[in-house]
């Protein structure tokens, strides 16, 4: 029972922290910036979960909710580049290329978060990830220092989405670790101003 209580405790403290900022395309306060985290690629092009994520974004900027678009995955081998695709896939949705700026060593979730608020500067988003997911986004980003709200992407109760449900126990531990080590991330590198370009007032 003691063994059950320790291994569940990560997961309650981030539903604790996090659940009263998940909420929805529509109800979600606008924000300047929404984060999309990289799920995957399959023959070069957005995964089905990364694809709903990216739409979910995309009816964010289409609404108003947000201006501009962070996607963040993982572009560490040539031939494998999450944010590009992630990229191609939202202007194909209306979301102007001057819009989008790319994280190119998202690796992981507490990576893509002290990214986005030390490589990019980004203090407060909306987060856009599945619902399986949101709570330790939420936690981890603003654990990290960006503020922020999270949509959960809604999906059917298939093998994924128990896999993911899954994987999530697991994946809590590790990040309550993250946000008591504050480890950096694998890769840091010089501060970039492409957030704050794209927040410029477009000229005529």
């Amino acid at each position: 029972m003691v063994a059950s209580v320790i291994a569940l405790a990560p997961a309650t403290w981030m539903h604790m922290v996090a659940d009263s900022r998940v909420t929805t395309v529509a109800q979600v306060p606008a924000q300047e910036v929404a984060v999309v985290f990289g799920a995957g690629l399959w023959q070069g092009r957005p995964t089905a979960y990364l694809a709903h994520r990216l739409d979910a974004a995309a009816e964010l900027y289409r609404t108003g909710k947000v201006k501009v678009v962070l996607v963040t995955g993982d572009n560490s081998r040539v031939e494998y580049d999450e944010p590009d695709a992630m990229r191609t896939y939202l202007t194909k949705r209306g979301v102007p290329d001057g819009r989008i700026v790319s994280d190119y060593a998202g690796f992981d979730t507490w990576d893509s978060c002290v990214r986005a608020k030390k490589i990019f500067g980004v203090d407060r988003a909306v987060l856009v990830t599945q619902g399986f997911h949101i709570r330790r986004a939420l936690t981890l980003c603003r654990s990290a220092g960006v503020d922020s709200y999270g949509i959960g992407v809604a999906e059917p109760r298939d093998a994924t989405w128990y896999y993911g449900g899954a994987r999530e126990m697991l994946a809590a531990g590790k990040a309550a670790l993250d946000v008591a080590l504050e480890p950096d991330p694998q890769f840091l590198g010089a501060k970039e101003k492409g957030v704050q370009e794209a927040l410029a007032p477009i000229g005529p």
